[in-house]
């Protein structure tokens, strides 16, 4: 009898640990996936907050919300359909939202140098209103760099759910974080000049999602880019 006690102490010792192993082992999750979903969505959703800021310096918060429908439609839709989402016409996508950019970045520059002449005229009444190309522009910048974020985490996605899932949320939540930071700043800079910067940064997104149609072009020409564009529109807001 003492023997069969023993055995069965044994046995329940051993199935518990087994159980309590196997819990652990479902609880924690794939690092290398979560730093990789982590990351893709660090890169590429700061690129779409970063336009988010620029257009929040003319329209306001509405533009965050026009960029978070954008980034929201295509990440929602990745986690349902899963790879069937590669099939979307990205090549399309590109090509429109680059000339929609390029179509609002021409405005702004048209703006910049109204705003610059009423400052010399020691007018600093308001500008016209740009509410349709915002919405157009937020949510179409939101909507590529998601998907271009997707097409990694549908990679990711067989390997381990939770821990993309994971990796998505808390780069999300860092981006946000980041923003919120960034945005009690962009109020300080005087219109004229903050009207120059966004409509470069515009026309860089513009200029690097057609080159990127055809393509294949590394991120960092967007800084020189940038640079170029923020030249050429400062020169031609100040001329006199």
């Amino acid at each position: 009898m003492d023997i069969n006690i023993l055995n069965f102490s044994n046995n329940l010792t051993n199935f518990v640990i087994i159980k309590y192993k196997k819990g652990i082992s479902e609880i924690m999750f794939n690092i290398p996936v979560f730093l990789a979903a982590m990351g893709i969505t660090l890169l590429e959703i700061s690129e779409a907050s970063a336009v988010g800021l620029a257009l929040y310096a003319e329209g306001g918060s509405k533009a965050f919300i026009y960029v978070g429908l954008g980034i929201a439609m295509v990440l929602v839709i990745t986690f349902l359909i899963g790879s069937e989402i590669s099939l979307l016409p990205i090549l399309f996508v590109r090509i429109v939202a680059g000339f929609l950019l390029l179509y609002f970045g021409l405005r702004l520059v048209r703006s910049a140098r109204r705003s610059v002449l009423r400052v010399r005229k020691g007018n600093t009444g308001g500008d016209e209103s740009l509410e349709k190309g915002l919405f157009y522009t937020g949510f179409s910048v939101g909507a590529i760099e998601a998907f271009e974020a997707a097409i990694v985490l549908i990679a990711l996605i067989p390997i381990d759910y939770t821990s993309t899932l994971i990796g998505l949320f808390i780069g999300l939540i860092i981006v946000i974080i980041a923003t919120i930071v960034l945005r009690t700043q962009i109020r300080k800079v005087k219109q004229a000049n903050m009207k120059v910067a966004v409509s470069a940064l515009l026309l860089s997104f513009s200029l690097f999602w057609i080159l990127e149609a055809f393509v294949n072009i590394s991120d960092l020409y967007l800084i020189l880019f940038f640079a170029i564009f923020f030249l050429i529109v400062y020169a031609f807001a100040h001329r006199k």
